[in-house]
């Protein structure tokens, strides 16, 4: 097979997240020849760095210009499904960044509303139909379609799920956890744009996991995933708090709009198990990322971030300047835990390979629109359950 031409949608951080495992995978068997911005200057400084031969200033003039295999859409959340759509229309394979979707209002709302304190259970009937809309238009299209859960990919995850291969023991509960001090993303504070909150932009990534990882014990049991079944959830405003108002430093960041900056989902499986999700902007000593599986004859423990496989203390923070340690830490100061290769660690450049990979032998990733679309209705099921107060039954929806 040629080298598949890919047509890169965004230059922000995860686009170069996404080049880094062009590069360091998969450059032998694709390139990418394309890369849309907006406004164009932001591909073209892009271009520039990556040594990419094709600029943009939109999805469409791309698609009509260029001749590409498949897409990379790694755009804010709100243009997800619209551009899956679009490039399954004209037969391209996509890779898209999550979540799949999300609520973000109707046609007609205004970019700058505020839609987060809009009845949950409406919002998870919009996201079933468009989670549907897209999914049939993968199926109709026969495209291959990526689903950007890198934690799925991480070299602890891989090794964790392959102990719990041969050890052949029942998974019987799961801990997994995103949190940090707060994304410095804009977007991510406002509903409108992001869909969500702490359990949508962070939440997203252990909730994967955890459903992929019952997935995969089913298929290995019974030949089919073991889904989850129901949802229970509580979210909070942590940093609307009046004592936390008054603190005159703030080292953790502010100015969420309409989303929850806390939240812990109860994921129950059709076979019993249960899975324990958290995710925070909240939380300080930098990213903390792991999932933990308790087994009837094992435990297993996957530390994406931070790990331990390097350890350093200084008693200065300017000792370690300039040199990177790990995202989202306060200080470099005292103990710390650098990161050798932090994205290798997230499974950023394997997530690449596997779709490059998927393309060449007509097969779908290991990480796909099944996985993808669960996540998106357990999520908004979730919500629905932190606003009344309910657990709620997922049967109807998956």
């Amino acid at each position: 097979m040629k080298k598949a031409r890919m047509g890169l949608v965004g230059c922000g951080f995860s686009a170069g997240l996404h080049m880094s495992g062009y590069r360091e995978l998969a450059h032998e068997h694709c390139e990418v020849v394309a890369v849309v911005g907006v406004p164009k200057s932001m591909a073209d400084d892009f271009a520039a760095k990556y040594g990419i031969p094709n600029t943009f200033g939109s999805f469409d003039e791309m698609l009509a210009t260029v001749a590409v295999d498949a897409v990379d859409l790694a755009v804010p959340n709100y243009l997800h499904a619209p551009f899956i759509l679009q490039a399954a229309k004209a037969g391209k394979h996509v890779f898209c960044e999550k979540p799949l979707t999300g609520y973000f209002g109707e046609p007609d709302t205004p970019k700058d509303a505020l839609v987060g304190k809009l009845p949950k259970r409406a919002m998870l009937d919009s996201v079933i139909a468009r989670c549907d809309e897209v999914v049939d238009a993968i199926k109709s299209s026969g495209i291959k379609f990526g689903y950007a859960e890198n934690w799925v990919y991480a070299p602890s995850f891989v090794k964790l799920w392959r102990l719990a291969e041969v050890a052949k023991g029942t998974i019987l509960r799961i801990e997994a956890e995103e949190s940090h001090s707060g994304s410095h993303a804009e977007y991510a504070k406002q509903w409108r744009l992001s869909g969500g909150g702490s359990l949508m932009v962070k939440g997203s990534h252990p909730l994967g996991a955890a459903l992929e990882l019952k997935a995969r014990e089913g298929r290995l049991k019974f030949g089919k995933p073991i889904r989850a079944a129901s949802v229970i959830c509580e979210t909070a405003n942590l940093t609307w708090m009046e004592e936390f108002k008054k603190e005159e430093t703030k080292y953790l960041r502010t100015g969420w709009r309409d989303v929850e900056d806390w939240g812990i989902i109860v994921v129950k499986f059709e076979d019993g198990s249960v899975a324990e999700v958290k995710a925070a902007d909240c939380t300080l000593g930098g990213v903390h990322n792991y999932i933990e599986a308790h087994l009837s004859n094992a435990r297993l423990r996957a530390n994406i971030n931070p790990n331990d496989s390097c350890v350093a203390y200084a008693p200065a923070a300017h000792i370690f300047e300039p040199e990177y340690i790990s995202e989202k830490i306060e200080t470099k100061g005292g103990w710390t835990q650098p990161s050798p290769d932090e994205d290798w660690m997230q499974g950023y450049p394997q997530e690449i390979a596997d779709f490059v990979k998927a393309l060449r032998e007509d097969r779908q990733p290991v990480a796909s629109w099944e996985l993808a679309r669960e996540v998106m209705i357990v999520l908004y099921a979730a919500y629905v359950s932190a606003e009344e107060g309910c657990r709620i039954d997922l049967a109807p929806f998956l």
